[in-house]
């Protein structure tokens, strides 16, 4: 990989992470066409850590009430019953603990389908059906949504439901957002509301996943055909930056429109995907996988 196609793969990452159509797609499949082979699970993971730096820069007050109001229910500040502690009496101090709550889910599913996700699950044509059905589920859950629940009305049980769909997205073409914005609005959360948690929800997963695979990176010898950690932190800063006006832009357009282009965009994309397959312009399972 040279410097050109990391700017182009950070962009990509970048744009596509917040969005909901599978920034994890978009690498596997742009990597290919302008670099002939699959940049790979790692790549994708460490790039990652680049557009979580920018929601935690974005949402840093947010982080910052939770991890306090947290902390102060758990030491008993709120009460010393273990509901206080729980934080029954405070959002920000549940919202620490939905998120924690969230997380399991992809953590345990991401460990035990390690070699799944490094290989299998990246074949293009899985990619291109899942663009395509939960293409469909998004666009269903938007138009059926109640959309009337707002955050401070998030529930243990919501927050595991948020948490699996987030673990589908291990499967690249499902996509983070889209799969917990989905949960969201089958669970009548407003599109504001399913998008904010989505993005908080992320950030453990995301960063614990990104480091994982930047300490396998550095300290285990390099796979042959995948790219350099020069170029890997080129994109991962190409991806912070983008990443952040990105989600200014996002949670503007959610708060007024549908996501209704966003599902004609998958299932474009989707149709594009196998066309190239079929042609042989794109192979279903890349030698760097």
């Amino acid at each position: 990989m040279n410097a050109f196609e990391a700017i182009i793969l950070g962009l990509v990452q970048g744009l596509t992470e917040f969005l909901p159509i599978s920034s994890s797609a978009h690498l596997r499949i742009v990597g290919e066409l302008i670099g002939n082979a699959d940049p790979g699970a790692a790549f994708t993971a460490i790039t990652q850590i680049g557009t979580e730096a920018a929601v935690l820069l974005y949402f840093r007050r947010d982080i910052k009430n939770i991890c306090i109001k947290w902390w102060q229910s758990l030491r008993g500040d709120h009460g010393t019953d273990w509901k206080s502690r729980m934080g029954a009496h405070d959002h920000d101090a549940a919202m620490g603990w939905y998120i924690g709550l969230g997380s399991i889910p992809i953590v345990v599913l991401g460990l035990l389908l390690q070699d799944y996700i490094d290989n299998t699950f990246r074949n293009l044509y899985i990619t291109a059906l899942m663009l395509a059905v939960f293409a469909l589920l998004l666009g269903w859950a938007d138009k059926n949504g109640q959309h009337a629940r707002p955050l401070k009305e998030l529930s243990a049980r919501h927050a595991i439901g948020f948490g699996f769909a987030q673990a589908m997205a291990l499967i690249p073409g499902v996509s983070r957002s889209g799969g917990t914005i989905t949960a969201g609005l089958l669970m009548g959360y407003t599109r504001e509301a399913a998008a904010r948690y989505s993005f908080l929800l992320a950030i453990p997963a995301v960063m614990g996943s990104g480091l994982y695979k930047l300490y396998g990176a550095v300290t285990e010898p390099a796979v042959a055909g995948t790219p350099g950690m020069g170029m890997t932190f080129l994109a991962t800063i190409v991806a912070f930056v983008t990443g952040y006006f990105v989600i200014i832009a996002f949670l503007k357009i959610v708060s007024t429109f549908s996501y209704k282009p966003f599902v004609v965009y998958r299932l474009f994309l989707a149709a594009a995907v196998v066309v190239f397959l079929l042609a042989g312009v794109l192979e279903p399972i890349s030698e760097a996988s």
